[in-house]
């Protein structure tokens, strides 16, 4: 890689040159020989700034570093100009390839023709053969659904014997996970208490 270098208030050392061209040659071995470089270092009060400027036949590579000293800024500059680099290889690689699976999605469907193929001639008569219709099996459902008998439990827990109030009967449903409830209160009324579907408790008083 050709590499210009240029100096401003600071000196440019022999050992500066050196690290320069071997950072150079690592980036010319990423963007390719034919890659021109352009190194700067100069300094602000106490601080040193190095600048890099590497051109290619289709890329610009542009990087800073500053630091104590002219290495340390040199170094700096010289990693970022390189990860850089890195990045257009990669990202220039990664879309010169494609997997299989994205060029199967990306080609083009087949045309299939709309006309319906002819039919065959028969050899002995001259005339079209007709086609055999496929058999197609059929499924029958009765005509009424099949009532299934119901289960029925007898028990005689969801029927409170001593007398209490609609919230001690609410209460007790609960505490017990019962649905039903048959209660009656003091005054001698009886009601049923018993769980919708939505979960609400319903009260319903027996005349």
């Amino acid at each position: 890689m050709e590499v210009e270098f240029t100096a401003r208030q600071v000196k440019l050392s022999k050992a500066l040159r050196t690290q320069a061209e071997e950072g150079m040659e690592r980036i010319s071995r990423i963007l390719g020989k034919d890659a021109r470089a352009n190194v700067t270092l100069s300094a602000q009060k106490h601080i040193q700034i190095a600048e890099l400027t590497v051109l290619s036949r289709a890329h610009k590579i542009a990087a800073t570093g500053k630091g104590a000293a002219l290495s340390a800024a040199l170094r700096q500059a010289m990693e970022h100009a390189e990860h850089q680099a890195l990045k257009y290889r990669d990202r220039r690689l990664g879309g010169k390839r494609l997997p299989k699976e994205e060029k199967m999605l990306t080609a083009p469907p087949i045309a299939r023709p709309k006309t319906r193929p002819t039919q065959p001639l028969d050899e002995s008569n001259g005339h079209r053969q007709k086609k055999t219709g496929a058999s197609i099996p059929v499924h029958s459902f009765p005509a009424k659904a099949a009532v299934v008998e119901p289960h029925i439990l007898r028990t005689s827990h969801a029927v409170a014997i001593a007398p209490m109030t609609i919230e001690e009967a609410v209460k007790d449903a609960e505490f017990r996970d019962r649905d039903l409830l048959i209660f009656r209160t003091g005054a001698g009324e009886m009601y049923v208490l018993h769980r919708r579907r939505d979960g609400q408790m319903e009260l319903v008083e027996i005349p």
